[in-house]
């Protein structure tokens, strides 16, 4: 039988969270419950108490109560939770988690989410879903989440909405995932859409007959997440990190990042990775914000509604080279940076609208002269979307095959 693991403040949301359990059971599921509170208690004893809670994280209740402060105590709760939802999956006993909770309940919801696989279908119920509150770095890749709209305060008709329609959800998204299947190697590569970059049209058939499965990331934020993260599982055969923006985005203060550890899981699992700048001179940003003040005045695209992407200058772009630099210099693994002379994006191209030779002369410059000596660092004479670059990453994957740095 599908089983759901059941997070929450018993003492406070015991109502609510027996709700779910019986919209579950009722659907023909089941259930395992866990309670994080620490002052109070459950109605009826749950699964999982917060006692075990606390000491699966090597902590009391009594060390959450004697710290005297709500954040100390729910971290504490947080980090036990974590780890016993990810003991209980290992263990074959749960097959989703669903969390309800305020701003207190959905900072331990992340982590608690977190700490299991992608592929494992994870819902937060949550008064604060989708809000800026959360940074898009502690998203779990394939989270989903509902407002638990009317739900402060006990049951009533409105909030019946959300916590039905979140049981349901997750509960059939149990039963219908297909696991990843890890049987077939997988290349990870990161891209944007065709318009400005679109190696991976090549590249994905030529890898794909050479036996590989190749995963293609959009690397707009929570692209990068994921990407990251399963690199961080060791998911990958190799990579082809091509479209790095999201470095750029992050130093220069976007809200569009994939966190401060983009362009580091891979080498330090010691991964066999290739690394090119894809659209390393742009930042995107929120389109339906104003620019940041650190940005004004620099000429800007307007790819939709949505995103704005601002053109970077020679001092900026110095900046992201270094901050590559950095990144790459804790890879452990075979790591090749790719270097394409002509431009690293199709709207950088001599009479293209946001062309820029100086800027481009400066960051490859820059690029050249902070590259680590472990890294293999190749120019290519030709644009990232020039078919000399898709030729290139062949003959060097080739050459990894050959020599046994990735298997099939």
């Amino acid at each position: 039988m599908t089983s759901i693991l059941i997070v929450g403040t018993y003492d406070t949301k015991d109502d609510e969270l027996h709700y779910l359990a019986e919209t579950i059971r009722g659907q023909g599921g089941d259930v395992v419950t866990m309670d994080v509170s620490v002052l109070g208690d459950p109605s009826a004893p749950t699964d999982h108490s917060k006692h075990d809670v606390a000491a699966e994280g090597g902590h009391t209740i009594a060390e959450a109560i004697d710290a005297g402060d709500e954040n100390v105590a729910m971290q504490i709760m947080a980090r036990g939770a974590a780890l016993l939802a990810a003991r209980l999956h290992r263990e074959g006993r749960i097959d989703g988690v669903l969390v309800l909770g305020g701003t207190m309940g959905t900072d331990l919801a992340l982590d608690v989410c977190n700490a299991l696989p992608l592929g494992v279908p994870k819902y937060i119920v949550s008064t604060v879903s989708f809000s800026p509150l959360i940074p898009s770095e502690r998203l779990p890749a394939d989270v989903q989440m509902i407002l638990w709209a009317g739900g402060l305060y006990g049951l009533n008709a409105v909030c019946k909405a959300s916590l039905s329609q979140a049981a349901g959800a997750v509960l059939g998204a149990a039963r219908a995932v297909v696991p990843p299947d890890r049987s077939k190697p997988l290349i990870g590569m990161t891209s944007f859409g065709k318009t400005v970059l679109h190696y991976m049209v090549a590249l994905k058939p030529a890898l794909e007959a050479r036996g590989f499965e190749v995963a293609v990331f959009h690397a707009t934020g929570m692209g990068g997440r994921a990407f990251e993260s399963l690199a961080a599982e060791g998911a990958f055969a190799a990579v082809m990190d091509f479209a790095t923006q999201e470095v750029g985005n992050h130093i220069h203060g976007s809200a569009i990042t994939a966190g401060e550890t983009r362009l580091t899981a891979a080498g330090l699992r010691g991964t066999p990775q290739m690394v090119a700048p894809g659209c390393y001179d742009l930042v995107d940003l929120v389109g339906w914000q104003p620019i940041p003040a650190a940005l004004e005045g620099l000429p800007s695209h307007a790819h939709n509604r949505l995103l704005t992407a601002v053109v970077l200058d020679d001092d900026r772009r110095r900046a992201v080279a270094r901050a590559h630099a950095e990144r790459l210099a804790q890879a452990t693994g075979p790591t090749v940076m790719l270097l394409p002379t002509g431009g690293c994006n199709e709207w950088d191209r001599p009479g293209a609208d946001l062309h820029d030779a100086e800027g481009l002369a400066a960051f490859l410059d820059e690029m050249r002269r902070t590259c680590p000596e472990t890294i293999d660092l190749r120019e290519i004479d030709g644009h990232i979307n020039d078919a000399v670059f898709c030729d290139t990453v062949l003959e060097l994957f080739d050459g990894w095959l050959a020599d046994g740095t990735v298997t099939r």
